[in-house]
């Protein structure tokens, strides 16, 4: 005896499934801003011969991709499921996810082994010209990363995209810091060496993201849920004796689906027992799509979760 119920369309409303339409404008935004920021950086970066803004330009044109592959990623989930594709593709956000942190860390190393290379051949810079265009990084940077911030919590797509402008905000920041000292005091190995103490930030900013987003691709438990929680809480339902095969995973970047086999020995439950059951796990585990098998008599060889 089995019955399945899938619980998504009428509770996944609490805060997740309008995420993805309500950041277009955000993603937007923050790829204009940014590209057109890349732009200038690159060239004044070029003309007074910093490696602070030549890097800084570099990460954010890696960011312009981290944006537009999140943005390719929350669109892509909102697809419809097909015969071939029955899930659509909601994991593309968990992939996007993924692909941003590669980027970034990618961009931190570059920026990292270039400005190694710097400290033996320090090279003098114009401070003001770096000062001021760092500056309008951290306006543009900070203004992008502000329109996901409030999605970053419950979207790990949006998060990369938040921690990736918030990342650049900070590098801009320490430009500038650079900039005003190496204008007052002559320091030329400051600006390699800003560069470096704010890659390593970032890096271990960017390491959670990282190793999340590879967590939820190979259908790992998502942080935010106890797995022992959730079974004891199927286990002290009223008629439940034991739960086995118990999965949890996630569909996309906020979204979880579970299934359980649950031993009934009284029988079946009915429709209201699995509507309170699926009501309880979206409440309190944040659980969207919920499959059960309801079985009679305990396996033989029961498959613990």
């Amino acid at each position: 005896m089995s019955a399945g119920h899938d619980h998504a369309d009428h509770h996944h409303g609490h805060g997740h499934v309008h995420a993805p339409a309500n950041f277009n404008q955000a993603f937007a935004i923050g790829i204009g801003l940014n590209a057109a920021f890349v732009a200038i950086e690159a060239f004044y970066g070029w003309k007074v011969n910093s490696l602070a803004l030549l890097a800084d330009a570099g990460h954010n044109l890696s960011d312009v991709a981290g944006l537009v592959l999140a943005w390719g990623g929350a669109l892509a989930g909102k697809l419809q499921p097909s015969a071939r594709n029955t899930y659509g593709f909601k994991r593309a956000s968990i992939l996007a996810a993924f692909a941003n942190a590669v980027l970034l860390l990618v961009a931190m190393g570059s920026l990292a082994w270039e400005a190694v290379g710097r400290f033996s051949s320090p090279v003098p810079t114009q401070g003001v010209t770096v000062m001021v265009v760092a500056g309008i990084g951290i306006v543009v940077n900070t203004a992008t990363a502000l329109l996901f911030m409030r999605g970053s919590a419950h979207d790990l797509n949006i998060r990369g995209a938040f921690l990736h402008m918030a990342g650049d905000a900070l590098v801009s920041l320490g430009v500038v810091i650079a900039g005003g000292l190496t204008l007052k005091f002559g320091w030329n190995w400051l600006d390699p060496a800003v560069s470096l103490a704010i890659a390593a930030v970032i890096v271990a900013g960017t390491w959670g993201l990282f190793r999340q987003s590879m967590h939820l691709l190979f259908d790992g438990v998502p942080d935010r849920i106890d797995l022992g929680a959730v079974k004891g809480y199927l286990q002290s339902l009223p008629g439940i004796e034991r739960v086995h095969d118990l999965h949890v995973w996630a569909m996309g970047s906020s979204e979880v689906a579970m299934t359980a086999h649950l031993v009934m020995p009284t029988g079946h439950p009915d429709d209201v027992f699995l509507k309170n059951m699926t009501q309880q796990l979206h409440d309190q585990f944040d659980i969207d799509h919920v499959t059960v098998q309801v079985v009679q008599v305990p396996f033989t060889r029961p498959c613990q979760a």
